[in-house]
């Protein structure tokens, strides 16, 4: 088994990171990278977007010629990890010798990790391993009411998490309404913001004792967050400055420039 290691940091840190672990090429431009890994070990690629508040979407698409296992430390802003898999399977478990949990096709997974032991990801040899991850911090993420529900659904005292369970469709939804949001710039990363804070607040619901009741009403109301968006898409540019504004303090979204390091 190839064993590697990834030291958690900024996101551009732990781009480069997988860079040299898997032997890739990393390209990365407005807060998006794309890792493309044709080595003699592994083939597929890595994707990722991190938004300014520190939430952030992955993609894995990946075939190994060896069984490998990934160890990662645990992150300073403790997030809360949410995982869909689409194609194979992926083991986990808290530290080397910890309980292992499978995570297959058409299954998702909650997982958080705030504690010294390493989460340690496991792959199959020969396997095309497709899974998607949305990761929320909860340290310094700013919207604090949801914030303060994921960690109360998805975090306990020992700092280790773990949650598997079948996919729910409504969020294989979500995820590809994501993935093929049309629009660019500021029009775009509203849109794929919204989304994705949509799938975490169904997930807290469906996670909560009463979701059967609620679910419903929470999707409604993302639809016509996610209706309002596009129509900023069909605005001339003063218009659609205006309404970005508008939409910006009406749903609490901001935007900060961050540091950004492009791999080499």
């Amino acid at each position: 088994m190839r064993k590697l290691y990834l030291n958690t940091g900024e996101f551009d840190t732990v781009f480069n990171d997988l860079k040299d672990s898997f032997c890739g090429k990393l390209t990365a431009k407005n807060n998006e990278y794309n890792l493309e890994i044709n080595s003699k070990w592994t083939k597929g690629s890595i994707k990722g977007t991190r938004f300014d508040d520190k939430v952030l979407f992955m993609h894995f698409d990946l075939e190994f010629h060896q069984e490998v296992s990934l160890s990662i430390e645990s992150m300073k802003t403790a997030p809360v990890f949410f995982v869909y898999c689409e194609n194979g399977t992926v083991s986990h478990s808290f530290g080397a010798n910890g309980e292992k949990k499978v995570l297959s096709k058409n299954q998702s997974a909650v997982l958080s990790n705030s504690s010294v032991i390493n989460s340690v990801l496991y792959f199959e040899s020969y396997k095309r391993i497709q899974f998607t991850l949305l990761g929320m911090p909860t340290l310094t993420n700013r919207d604090s009411e949801l914030v303060s529900q994921v960690k109360q659904r998805f975090t306990n005292d020992s700092g280790n998490y773990i949650y598997v369970g079948k996919e729910n469709p409504k969020i294989s939804d979500k995820i590809q309404e994501y993935k093929t949001v049309p629009q660019k710039g500021i029009v775009g990363t509203l849109l794929k913001k919204s989304i994705l804070k949509n799938i975490i607040e169904m997930e807290v619901e469906q996670h909560s004792f009463n979701y059967l009741k609620t679910f419903d009403p929470v999707v409604n109301i993302a639809k016509r967050q996610i209706n309002e968006i596009k129509r900023i898409s069909t605005m001339n540019f003063s218009e659609m400055v205006a309404a970005a504004k508008l939409f910006r303090t009406k749903y609490h979204f901001s935007f900060k420039p961050y540091n950004q390091k492009l791999a080499s």
